[in-house]
């Protein structure tokens, strides 16, 4: 299965701080680092350093090389990236001294896809092809419609979560990986349980993936539900902590590992991830995350 990715492209401009800015307040930073990121191109590199055939799309702005760098450095199909004379999509982390991130969001041209652009793409991928999303670029309802109509396997990150989500068809989506807090903007539940049980009566024929940070993850379908605990570690930066998890476990899941097998190999993944800076930097091979794994029970 071949996995396509219409998904944001942004550079990090990451701030190392004593503690994430409050109101009012100036604060003197100890660093500042600049990454290539976004939760697109993110997931397209765990997608990719996990072994699986990923074409990404996307556009980039007058700064964008380093992302066709990184597709050319990693296997990522770069086919369907187009660039335009725009500012790119770019963000602004905090990064405190517990490893925990503040992230400013602007869009750039992540945000100036057009419903020409999407047709292209999707004119080469078929009803045996997955589409990963995000909701960091524009024309999301319109991008699920169209992959809906060609019966493509559509999986959906819902982050940010904001009203733009409210035109998407959610019951168009065949997976859901959203963290405990997307679930309760979703649900209105809070507790994790209640979250996969009222995702099930919204969505019954949806799978859904709900992380838990420090508290792992859990997995839910109709037939099945499975929990995951984290691996403890010494966090330097969370910032791909997620987009590396959700890579990893839909490899898991396209090379034949069973739910609790692909929830682990995530878990481990991002265990890995957030020992190092930056976004794509940190994102580690599948065979570092093996031999990881190779201490403890086999995926």
């Amino acid at each position: 299965m071949r996995v396509l990715n219409i998904g944001s492209m942004n550079l990090d401009y990451v701030y190392k701080v004593d503690h994430i800015i409050l109101p009012g307040e100036t604060q003197a930073t100890e660093s500042r680092e600049v990454f290539p990121g976004g939760k697109g191109i993110n997931q397209s590199v765990a997608l990719a350093k996990a072994g699986v055939e990923v074409y990404h799309a996307g556009l980039i702005g007058r700064g964008g090389q380093p992302f066709l760098d990184i597709c050319e450095a990693f296997g990522i199909h770069r086919d369907f990236i187009r660039q335009l004379d725009a500012p790119d999509g770019h963000t602004v982390i905090q990064i405190d001294k517990e490893a925990q991130n503040s992230i400013l969001l602007y869009g750039g041209t992540n945000r100036m896809l057009t419903e020409a652009f999407i047709d292209e793409v999707l004119s080469h991928f078929t009803s045996e092809d997955m589409l990963l999303l995000q909701n960091e670029v524009n024309l999301l309802p319109y991008i699920v419609d169209r992959a809906y109509e060609k019966g493509m396997t559509i999986a959906l990150n819902p982050s940010p979560f904001d009203q733009r989500l409210d035109a998407v068809d959610m019951t168009k989506i065949k997976l859901f990986l959203l963290n405990e807090v997307e679930g309760h903007q979703l649900t209105g539940k809070t507790e994790p349980s209640e979250i996969l049980s009222a995702l099930k009566v919204l969505y019954p024929h949806a799978k859904v993936v709900l992380t838990l940070g420090k508290d792992g993850a859990m997995y839910a379908d109709q037939n099945e539900t499975c929990f995951q605990p984290i691996f403890p570690v010494d966090a330097v930066d969370t910032t791909a902590a997620g987009d590396t998890f959700t890579g990893y476990f839909i490899a898991g899941c396209i090379q034949g590992l069973s739910k609790q097998g692909s929830l682990q190999l995530g878990a481990k993944a991002s265990s890995i991830a957030v020992t190092r800076p930056g976004a794509v930097p940190s994102i580690p091979f599948l065979h570092e995350v093996m031999e990881a794994l190779a201490p403890s029970a086999a995926v």
